[in-house]
């Protein structure tokens, strides 16, 4: 007789498991997925047939929640899977609780039940916590293989935010191949940057699909890991980046601390934001914990391209939402290009907030003087709107790599920020790569 099941995560890591593991499996039915949501706004949806399997002729139920009890026992679940990338240890034991409680038992699949080997090499790029700075070390790892020649792909962590059916295997490779897809700001803010530099990216939802679509174009694959997931492919090399300025996550966060756990190489990422006795703390802790990693340091260097526009002026910094909301952050990258450019006044956005901009900076007391660039649907992005025009601000610092300005249509003047990561302790990152490289030659 089939187990059944309930798996809990976000429209990501969830659908990985269920892929890879339940999908055609009759041991196992999965009465419904169970979304505890970090995203606003966002509505209960089905996963559908064509994911789902021949075991699923109607697709699975996706519901929110709030709703967990509800569902374990009325429909007789004996185990829910915990297939979540971002939780701290004490909304990990709150979920752990509720589901015992309801009479069921807990399980979380490891990497060895959810990896999908390559016949590529797989260079593989995590965190402790969404806004440590992958990004910009994906960007750098990208910009040497592309200057050594090398085919790569990047893959990207799924961002389900929509109907899973409609982006099973998503590819972009030029801007207008984004401009045909009905994207989210936060995906935008994740594929821009890269097709910008001419970097093809892969993304969506049925992964094993689109790993055999990166092994068809390249030679090398790069995971972009989203939030601080563990990557779904095996990797050959492993990074996983250390924000300094929330070192608490190091060790408080799931699965932040699987990543710093299995990582070869650690990066300490903004550095010059804490005195040297808290990185020697940092650094002691890391070496406790993965006394055979790598560790290498860095600072995320903040450029912007009109500093004529911050100087003196009265300015509404725009951050990267993930990085502010959920993860935590008080601030990112551009609230540092506002204050090193010189603005005369960061606004405090929280008394011209509407819709879901209020809502959030009540759930996040912690933000104070940034906008988050929250936009998952057409409603949020009209508050976006609404709210940078009721701040009145003189120009724009706009720390998401999307082009939000153009996305909102906003007349304001805007100066585009940018930050890169650079090693200031350790070996360069190209030495590394380069290494590997040789190595899988061999």
């Amino acid at each position: 007789m089939s187990r059944r099941v309930v798996i809990i995560g976000a429209g990501g890591r969830d659908f990985h498991n269920f892929n890879i593991f339940f999908r055609d499996n009759p041991d196992y039915h999965v009465v419904a997925f169970v979304h505890v949501s970090q995203i606003p706004g966002l509505k209960s949806r089905r996963y559908p047939p064509e994911l789902a399997g021949s075991l699923y002729p109607e697709g699975i139920p996706i519901y929110t929640e709030k709703d967990l009890e509800k569902i374990i026992r009325e429909n007789k679940v004996d185990e829910a899977v915990i297939s979540y990338s971002d939780l701290s240890y004490k909304e990990l034991g709150n979920i752990i609780s509720r589901v015992i409680a309801s009479g069921a038992s807990v399980r979380i699949l490891g990497p060895d039940e959810t990896f999908i080997r390559s016949i590529r090499p797989v260079i593989a790029v995590t965190a402790v916590k969404t806004g440590s700075g992958k990004s910009s070390l994906s960007r750098k790892i990208s910009e040497h293989l592309k200057r050594r020649g090398v085919r790569f792909v990047v893959v990207r962590h799924p961002m389900v935010y929509k109907d899973p059916g409609r982006m099973i295997v998503q590819y972009f490779e030029r801007p207008e191949d984004l401009d045909k897809e009905d994207l989210t700001i936060e995906e935008r803010e994740e594929y821009e940057h890269y097709v910008r530099r001419g970097v093809k990216v892969l993304a969506g939802v049925d992964y094993g699909k689109i790993l055999r679509k990166a092994e068809e174009i390249a030679d090398v694959i790069i995971w972009d890991g989203g939030n601080n997931d563990w990557p779904f492919y095996r990797p050959d090399l492993m990074f996983t980046v250390v924000d300094a300025m929330r070192p608490e996550y190091i060790d408080e966060s799931f699965p932040g601390e699987v990543n710093v756990r299995m990582s070869d190489v650690l990066v300490i990422n903004k550095i010059d934001q804490v005195s040297r006795e808290d990185l020697e703390k940092i650094e002691k802790k890391l070496r406790k914990m993965n006394p055979k990693a790598e560790i290498i340091k860095a600072v995320s260097e903040v450029s912007v391209d009109r500093p004529d526009l911050i100087s003196g002026r009265r300015v509404l910094v725009i951050e990267d939402s993930p990085t502010v909301t959920h993860g935590g952050a008080r601030y990112g990258a551009g609230y540092v290009a506002a204050r090193k450019y010189g603005a005369r006044e960061i606004i405090d956005p929280r008394g011209c907030a509407v819709g879901i901009l209020r809502e959030l900076y009540k759930e996040y007391p912690h933000m104070a003087e940034i906008l988050p660039s929250t936009g998952y649907t057409e409603e949020q992005l009209k508050d976006l709107k609404e709210t940078i025009e009721r701040c009145s601000p003189d120009a724009l610092v706009i720390a998401t790599p999307s082009s939000i300005e153009k996305i909102l249509d906003i007349k304001i003047p805007s100066a585009r920020v940018s930050f890169d990561l650079k090693v200031v302790e350790g070996r360069k990152i190209e030495d590394i790569i380069d290494d590997f490289l040789e190595k899988i030659s061999r």
